[in-house]
């Protein structure tokens, strides 16, 4: 499937190279995004003086994603691409390559990020962990980015980019005042988040939570027996409330971590599912950046409360 999309971008991209296109100064910018947090950000910048395509809708796991025909339609005609960067859409990551070298213009909003502050990671070829949206300080930079990469791009529309952006950069201001409330009401000694994957890594070393993982940073890797039992002594040892599922990861993972604390005769709930990879359906609070956030610190807190 992967191979077969890869040609097809290959010959949609030879073609699009020997036409000369010129557009016309009145069209709106056509901006394609992959992760449904991007598309979220882009959405409030650009408003409506832009035409927006998000790849990847709710539930969408970024990690194992591959291009469909659509997708590569949707890339070639792009006027700018943003994506994530850090190898989260990995499979991706020779498609975009492929786009650069054909003067298609790409941006890696990740790339504005200093790397000291970055957390390590062997999964990602990158040596990074990509979910840098769980620290809204991350997020922030990453407005101001976009913000001027379309302001570079599209210059008749800037006024509009910096008014929008600066809104929606008050908005993230509240809102980290509003997380920092609720989490202090949990102690600190509770302040343990089990997940299906580390995606949480940032949002733990914002918040002081010890966040721990069962499949690693990327769900390609599967988590094995011996995870399990590992991870199921930890939350015995530390006596921890509720593990969470996520949106993006089936739930089997989870579900089989805490039947293997009941089988040493312990109890561990299911908080909760999580929205980590992708946001909620468009049509609910959750389908938004800031409502994805404060339903997730909700419940957490709520579950291990």
């Amino acid at each position: 499937m992967y191979k077969h999309t890869f040609l097809i971008l290959t010959l949609m991209l030879s073609l699009f190279s020997c036409k000369k296109v010129t557009k016309d100064p009145n069209e709106k910018l056509n901006v394609v995004t992959t992760t449904s947090m991007i598309t979220d950000m882009v959405k409030n910048i650009g408003g409506n003086v832009i035409e927006l395509q998000g790849l990847m809708g709710n539930g969408v796991d970024p990690h194992l994603y591959k291009a469909s025909e659509g997708d590569v339609t949707k890339l070639v005609n792009a006027d700018v691409i943003f994506y994530n960067g850090l190898h989260l859409e990995g499979k991706l990551e020779e498609v975009f390559e492929k786009m650069r070298h054909q003067n298609i213009k790409t941006i890696a909003i990740s790339d504005v990020i200093d790397k000291s502050t970055l957390i390590s990671s062997e999964y990602f070829a990158s040596s990074y962990d990509p979910h840098i949206w769980f620290d809204i300080n991350n997020w922030k930079l990453a407005i101001q980015f976009t913000t001027e990469k379309l302001k570079e791009i599209d210059p008749k529309n800037a006024e509009t980019y910096e008014k929008n952006s600066k809104a929606y950069l008050a908005k993230l201001s509240t809102l980290q005042q509003d997380i920092l409330q609720k989490i202090t009401s949990l102690a600190p000694e509770k302040r343990i988040l089990v997940t299906a994957h580390d995606a949480f890594n940032y949002f733990g070393k914002a918040y002081q939570f010890n966040v721990v993982g069962l499949q690693g940073l990327s769900t390609a890797t599967e988590a094995g027996v011996q995870d399990v039992q590992k991870l199921a002594a930890f939350i015995i040892e530390k006596n921890v409330k509720a593990i969470f599922v996520e949106s993006s990861v089936p739930k089997r993972t989870i579900e089989a971590l805490q039947a293997a604390v009941k089988s040493k005769g312990h109890e561990v709930t299911i908080g909760g599912t999580l929205y980590s990879d992708a946001l909620g359906n468009p049509d609910t609070v959750e389908g938004t950046y800031v409502g994805m956030f404060t339903y997730n610190v909700k419940t957490i807190i709520d579950a291990l409360q």
